[in-house]
Formats: structure tokens, C-alpha cells, sequence
């Protein structure tokens, strides 16, 4: 073998390594990520078009009926599942078993206080093969199984 076809086949298969990045690329631009937020705006009692000064105000407020907001989002079989709730005792323990109940299987979770009074709790799970929903309606349901939690 000379120099020249050693090169020669170097070239040609630099090429084909071109070719698979190329395709890879376009692969993961064609990969897309859903996402489904679920939030249940407050409503003040009394004055409902009441303006306030600071977010102090807005928080000390009293509210009606508060419920989670709740964010989903699929790639491939994972699904990242971010809520942001009023804290209780117990609370997160309940919710990754409710999650489970769809069929999905909790891979990681994060549970973090966000003041006194409220918990934002992230959550990384795998679809398992019986896992039949579209993101909207996983949100939903998700949402259904928290007013029964709570």
C-alpha cells in the first residue's frame, strides 16, 4: 500500500464521519421538547380589581381556593414535572406516589421550601411502556390528583 491510497481512504472516510455528524445534527434539531403549564390564578375576595403597591401586598392577600401551578414537559420518555404549591406535612411523599400511579417511574426528585408557607418541588421521571397520555391531559389529570392530595 503507498502513501497516496492511505490518504486517499483517510479522505474518503473523513467524509463519511462528515456525513454522520450531519445527520446527527439534523436529528437532534428535529427532536422536540412539549411543554404544558397548569395555573389556577388566585382570586381576591372582595375587591377583585384591587391594585397593589409591592409584591408584600399581593402575597398577604387573602386568596380563594390556592392551587398548585404545575409545569410539565416530555422529551422522549422523560418527563420533567416542576410544582409550585402551598407547604404541607407529607405533601411531596404523596405526589411522587401519585405520579407513579400514571405510570411513570420517578427517577430524581427535588423538594425546596420557598418561604414559609411554600414548597417548589421538581421532578424527573421515565415513562414506563403503559404511559398513554399527551401532555395536556398528564398536566390535568396531575392537577385532578393534587386537589385529592391536598
Amino acid at each position: 500500500m503507498d502513501k497516496a491510497t492511505v490518504l486517499g481512504d483517510a479522505i474518503k472516510y473523513m467524509k463519511q464521519l462528515q456525513e454522520k455528524v450531519k445527520t446527527f445534527e439534523e436529528q437532534a434539531r428535529q427532536k422536540s421538547i412539549e411543554s404544558v403549564v397548569f395555573v389556577k390564578k388566585y382570586q381576591l375576595l372582595g375587591n377583585i380589581n384591587a391594585e397593589f403597591s409591592s409584591w408584600d401586598e399581593i402575597s398577604s392577600a387573602p386568596f380563594d381556593e390556592p392551587l398548585p401551578e404545575i409545569e410539565a414537559r416530555f422529551c422522549d420518555q422523560s418527563v420533567l414535572i416542576s410544582i409550585h404549591c402551598e407547604k404541607r406535612k407529607g405533601f411531596p411523599e404523596k405526589i411522587i406516589s401519585a405520579i407513579e400511579k400514571f405510570n411513570l417511574t420517578v427517577i430524581n426528585s427535588n423538594v425546596m421550601t420557598f418561604g414559609n408557607c411554600a414548597l417548589h418541588i421538581t421532578i424527573v421521571a421515565q415513562m414506563d411502556m403503559e404511559f398513554c397520555m399527551t401532555i395536556k391531559e398528564f398536566v390535568k389529570n396531575l392537577h385532578s390528583a393534587f386537589i385529592f392530595l391536598v
